[in-house]
């Protein structure tokens, strides 16, 4: 599967290839309950249900290294529960300190029940 990249609004001419990952069951993750996920064993990538929508992120907090799974959900924003930084789940960006940056999020399909996620090829992208 290929896919263009966007940088700075302006389309790459050389297309990257995307490769779909496997993470879990729909009746996993039930509305308003997030569910960690493991990708090649050891990136760890957060399935959070909001109202019926599902959305995938990097499994660990921006500031520390921190499970998110151990966080709370409240509407659209998740918080991680070591330092209290609250960060917005439609597009990653930190609200509260002291995370500074926001969370990867990655393209989510649904597909015969499952829950995939769809990232360039190579290492999983996560931000530190």
């Amino acid at each position: 599967m290929e896919r263009r990249q966007l940088i700075d609004g302006r389309r790459l001419t050389a297309p990257s290839t995307v490769r779909r990952i496997d993470l879990l069951g729909v009746d996993e993750v039930p509305d308003g309950t997030m569910k960690m996920a493991f990708v090649d064993g050891t990136d760890q990538v957060l399935v959070v249900n909001v109202a019926g929508t599902l959305r995938a992120m990097q499994g660990i907090c921006t500031h520390e290294y921190f499970e998110l799974d151990k966080g709370f959900l409240t509407g659209e924003t998740l918080t991680c529960a070591l330092h209290l930084s609250r960060f917005d789940l439609t597009d990653g960006e930190p609200l509260d300190p002291p995370a500074e940056l926001p969370l990867a999020m990655y393209d989510v399909v649904v597909e015969g029940g499952r829950i995939f996620i769809e990232v360039p090829d190579g290492p999983l992208p996560v931000n530190e």
